[in-house]
């Protein structure tokens, strides 16, 4: 069904080099994964903060987005909490996940404590994902769609499952399984903003971008708004259609969604206001990037632009209207 090569045309180094990072950035493991809501696709400006204790090295989602990863003592500190409910996930490798509500009074330290499980297919899936986000190369990519596959076969109605494999099967380009893995996750829950972003994301990098166009917006709807991956993919689109000041605005709102947990959009945002010669606001983005990831693996090309930015943006500002 879909055997056609990828023809993506570019106006920047920079654009390329996030994208790739965009692609690592959601492969891992249901990093921007999104329930339905009933929160508005803005964020409040009362926030607050939270520090989670659980398991050590517990993966932990608040709202399906992923905010990072316990240390030694089980604890995370999570910040900028928009007002309201939210749901709070977790994940160790060896229990059982559990999911609870954060209610809006909710302030201080919150005990999430997990079981120990024996589930084989729970076990397997968590090897899967573990797998997924540690691959580097397509032999151990493979390797973790083997595990995805075995913890199918060990529960058949698995919809986590088969959008972990579709995400793996994408990476090694293999379109066609990808969306039939997306077919099956839907079967048991037709509603799924999750499936309906990475359906987005499989037709995107295929090449059919209506199509692609259609699930993100398929999954914003979802999720009532809250799908920070769609908003993101929705933007790249629309960034290569030449419809940058769209995309601006949905990179904006997935930046509020992500609570400055993902700094690589930051740089997505820097360079769609470069491409529309917005030097001051190109810097702002960038150096926004920066002071979140100053080693992260954009940091050197971003530091390499943004003295030359900030000359232009100055320029801008003295001449007259």
């Amino acid at each position: 069904m879909i055997a056609r090569n990828i023809k993506h045309s570019v106006n920047s180094l920079l654009f390329v080099i996030a994208v790739m990072m965009l692609f690592v950035l959601f492969c891992s493991p249901d990093a921007l994964a999104q329930r339905n809501r009933k929160k508005p696709a803005g964020v409040s400006a009362s926030t607050k903060s939270l520090t989670v204790s659980s398991e050590a090295n517990a993966i932990v989602w608040l709202d399906e987005v992923r905010r990072g990863v316990t240390n030694a003592e089980g604890k995370l500190a999570l910040e900028k909490i928009s007002a309201g409910r939210h749901t709070l996930h977790v994940r160790a490798n060896g229990f059982k996940e559990r999911t609870l509500a954060v209610a809006p009074t909710q302030r201080g330290q919150i005990e999430v404590r997990l079981t120990r499980t024996t589930d084989e297919a729970e076990l397997t899936f968590q090897q899967a994902e573990g797998a997924r986000e540690k691959a580097r190369d397509d032999e151990s990519k493979r390797a973790a769609a083997e595990l995805y596959r075995r913890a199918i076969q060990l529960r058949p109605s698995f919809p986590a499952a088969h959008v972990g494999l579709a995400r793996i099967l994408l990476d090694l380009n293999d379109y066609k399984k990808a969306l039939a893995e997306i077919d099956e996750a839907r079967a048991s829950r037709p509603v799924y903003p999750e499936a309906s972003a990475v359906e987005g994301r499989i037709y995107r990098y295929a090449a059919f971008w209506d199509d692609a166009i259609a699930s993100f917006r398929r999954a914003i709807r979802e999720a009532r708004g809250f799908q920070p991956e769609a908003h993101t993919g929705l933007a790249l689109l629309l960034e290569e259609k030449g419809m940058n000041e769209e995309a601006v605005t949905e990179f904006r709102i997935a930046l509020n969604q992500l609570s400055d947990s993902e700094p690589v959009v930051y740089q997505l945002l820097g360079a769609a206001y470069e491409k529309m010669e917005k030097y001051k606001e190109a810097v702002e983005a960038y150096e926004k990037y920066l002071q979140l990831a100053p080693e992260g693996n954009l940091a050197p090309a971003v530091r390499s632009v943004i003295d030359q930015l900030r000359r232009q943006a100055e320029e801008q500002s003295i001449q007259p209207d």
